[in-house]
């Protein structure tokens, strides 16, 4: 894994590719978690320390849906999907990492991703 102690912005995030993990592996520190969280730009909270979360308002359904397409079409891309919860005008993303059983460094990538489609 990339030294993420380095200096580095969501733009940087943005550009990096998730990785495949395997049960148990890449399992991020609270310290590192830190650090990543800090590089994301947006309003992206930790949840229970074990997931990044963020809402995002639109004008209507059909513009929400559209934002949950263009979500769908990069984490498929990335092979790293978050939970998403559509209501009208609003979409709320989860990410973690099931197989680590926390949040990994493929979190905070697929956040970044996100972060440069509004």
């Amino acid at each position: 894994m990339k030294d993420i102690t380095e200096a580095s912005t969501n733009k940087d995030l943005a550009k990096r590719s998730c990785k495949p993990c395997e049960t148990g592996e890449g399992k991020l520190k609270e310290t590192q978690i830190k650090t990543l969280k800090q590089q994301l730009r947006g309003k992206w909270k930790l949840t229970g320390g074990r997931q990044l979360e963020n809402s995002f308002d639109f004008p209507d359904f059909k513009k929400a849906l559209a934002f949950v397409n263009r979500v769908g079409k990069i984490a498929e891309e990335q092979g790293h999907h978050p939970d998403i919860f559509l209501t009208y005008g609003n979409v709320r993303l989860q990410l973690s990492t099931h197989h680590a059983g926390g949040l990994t460094e493929n979190d905070f990538i697929l956040a970044a991703k996100v972060n440069a489609l509004k």
